[in-house]
C-alpha cells in the first residue's frame, strides 16, 4: 500500500478527527469516583514479563547487590523508573503490574517526576501518586492497579515544544519483600534502585539514594496521559526488533521511536506510540508461561494481546512485526501455525477494539547470524513464507515492508551497514538491526498507512 504524501497526510488528519476515544477498561474505578470526564491516552507501555532475571536485557548492570536473592525480589527499597512519555497531558495515572509475582506486592512513597539528569529530579516537580485517595496499594499476585488521576503542574502546556521527549521518574517504594519481581528485562533505558532496607525515598529529588543502575523496568507497565483532543494510540506489536535490541542505550532510536518522531512533526501532541515489543517473544509459543514456568522470550503474543494492546487506552492502530522467533531453534514452529496464529490475533483486536487498524510488518533476514537458535535455511525459508502470507492473504489493513529496507540482495542477509551493534559496540549477530536499519526502518514507514479510517 504505498501512497503519495499529500494523500497519506490528508488520511492521518482525517483519522485524527475521526479516531475512538479511549475505551473504559475493568478495574480502573478512580475514574467513577471523579465526576470530571477525562480521555484518556497510553503515551508509554513496557510489556511485563517475569519473574526477574528471566529475560533478555540489554547492556545490564550487575544487579546483585541491588537485589541479592531474586526470590525475595525487591526489600524495603525505592525504585526510580525513568520512562518516556509519547505525549503529555496535564495528569497522567499508572498502571502497576503484579502478573507474575507470586505473592501480594505492596507499595507506598509512589512518586512522580521530571527527570533532571541520572536519578535526580528537576525540582518542584515531583508529586506524589495516590491509588483510592491512599497512598499505599496491594497487588495480588497475578493482579494490576492503577493509580488516581496525578496532577503534572509541569506540563501545564502539553504542547510547549521543550517538554517533547523529556522524561517522567516513577519513584515507588517496595514494602517489605516483593517476591519474584514482574519486570521488563529490555528497557534500552537507565533507571535506578537504593539499596535493600533504604526505605523509603521516593520523595527525594536529588541522586544520592539511588546508587545503583538497572537497565529495566519493574512493576510499571502502563501510564496515561489524560487529552483534550482526540489522540489516537499506535501500538508496536512484536519481539526483540521492536524492543530495539542494538539500537542506542539512551537513545531512544527503535523504530517506533523514530516512527514517532515523524508523526509528531506531523501532528504536535496529538498522536502516542507506544511499544509493545519483548525480546525473544514468538507469536503462538510457548504453550504455557507463568512464574514457575517462565521463558526468556516473555508470555506468547496471543496470551498478552489483552493485556498489551486492548488493555491500553486509545488505541487506534497496530503494527505487528513477529514471527522469527517462532522459527528458530527456541520455537520451531511450523509456517501454517504462525500464520493461523496471526489471523487469530488479528480477529480478536477487530472483536475488541471496533475500527482498528491492524498492520502487518513483513520480517526482517536472520541469514548468516552468529546465535545459535538463527540463521538456518529452514527458518529464512519460513521468514519468506510468513512475508508472502503477509503482503499477499488480506488480512491486515496495511503491509509495512522492514525486509525490503533492510535486505541486502547480496546476500540475502541485513545490509552491512545494518550490521554493527549500537548498544555497546560489537560487530552485531546479523539478526538484529542497529540504528541504522531502525532509522531505515522507521522511515520507511508510509504514514497514511498506520493513521487513516475505514479497511
Amino acid at each position: 500500500m504505498r501512497w503519495h504524501a499529500a494523500a497519506a497526510l490528508a488520511a492521518i488528519g482525517l483519522g485524527l478527527l475521526c479516531a475512538a476515544p479511549a475505551r473504559a477498561q475493568d478495574g480502573r474505578h478512580s475514574e467513577a469516583r471523579n465526576s470530571e470526564a477525562r480521555t484518556w491516552a497510553t503515551a508509554w507501555a513496557g510489556s511485563v514479563q517475569g519473574p526477574y532475571p528471566v529475560g533478555n536485557p540489554s547492556a545490564q548492570p550487575d544487579l546483585s547487590f541491588a537485589f541479592p536473592d531474586p526470590a525475595a525480589g525487591a526489600r524495603d527499597q525505592t525504585l526510580r523508573l525513568v520512562l518516556r512519555p509519547d505525549v503529555w497531558g496535564r495528569e497522567a495515572r499508572l498502571r502497576i503490574s503484579n502478573a507474575f509475582g507470586t505473592q501480594p506486592l505492596t507499595l507506598d512513597g509512589v512518586h512522580a517526576g521530571l527527570q533532571l539528569g541520572g536519578a535526580a529530579l528537576v525540582p518542584g516537580t515531583n508529586r506524589p501518586v495516590r491509588f483510592s485517595g491512599q497512598d499505599r496499594v496491594t497487588v495480588p499476585p497475578g493482579g494490576e492497579a492503577w493509580s488516581d488521576p496525578v496532577a503534572l503542574p509541569f506540563a501545564a502546556d502539553p504542547e510547549a515544544p521543550l517538554l517533547a521527549g523529556r522524561k517522567l521518574a516513577v519513584s515507588l517504594h517496595v514494602v517489605g519483600a516483593s517476591g519474584p519481581m514482574t519486570w521488563h528485562a529490555k528497557a534500552l533505558q537507565t533507571s535506578y534502585a537504593t539499596a535493600p532496607g533504604a526505605g523509603a525515598r521516593g520523595a527525594d529529588e536529588g541522586e544520592a539514594a539511588f546508587p545503583y543502575s538497572t537497565a529495566s523496568w519493574f512493576f510499571v507497565d502502563a501510564v496515561d496521559m489524560a487529552v483534550s483532543a482526540p489522540t489516537p494510540v499506535v501500538v508496536a506489536f512484536g519481539d526483540s526488533i521492536t524492543d530495539g535490541t542494538a539500537s542506542t542505550m539512551n537513545g531512544d532510536d527503535r523504530w517506533p521511536d523514530v516512527l514517532s518522531r515523524r508523526l509528531h512533526a506531523q501532528l504536535g501532541n496529538r498522536v502516542s506510540v507506544v511499544n509493545a515489543g519483548i525480546g525473544g517473544n514468538q507469536v503462538v509459543g510457548p504453550a504455557e508461561y507463568n512464574a514457575q514456568k517462565p521463558f526468556p522470550g516473555g508470555p506468547s503474543a496471543l496470551s498478552r494481546l489483552d493485556r498489551d494492546v486492548i488493555g491500553l487506552s486509545g488505541v487506534a492502530s497496530v503494527i505487528w512485526l513477529e514471527g522469527i522467533n517462532d522459527f528458530s531453534r527456541n520455537g520451531e514452529a511450523s509456517l501454517p501455525a504462525v500464520e493461523a496464529g496471526m489471523r487469530e490475533g488479528v480477529a480478536r483486536l477487530r472483536a475488541r477494539l471496533p475500527g482498528v487498524r491492524v498492520i502487518g510488518a513483513t520480517l526482517t533476514s536472520a541469514k548468516g547470524s552468529s546465535s545459535a537458535a538463527h540463521g538456518h535455511p529452514e527458518q529464512d525459508e519460513k521468514r519468506r513464507g510468513l512475508n508472502a502470507f503477509l503482503r499477499g492473504s488480506g488480512v491486515f489493513d496495511a503491509v509495512v515492508d522492514f525486509d525490503a529496507a533492510t535486505l541486502d540482495p547480496a546476500t540475502g542477509g541485513l545490509r552491512p551497514e545494518m550490521v554493527p551493534e549500537s548498544t555497546t559496540g560489537g560487530k552485531g549477530d546479523r539478526l538484529h538491526p542497529n540504528r541504522a536499519g531502525y532509522l531505515a526502518m522507521g522511515s520507511g514507514i508510509d504514514l497514511g498507512a498506520v493513521l487513516t479510517t475505514g479497511r
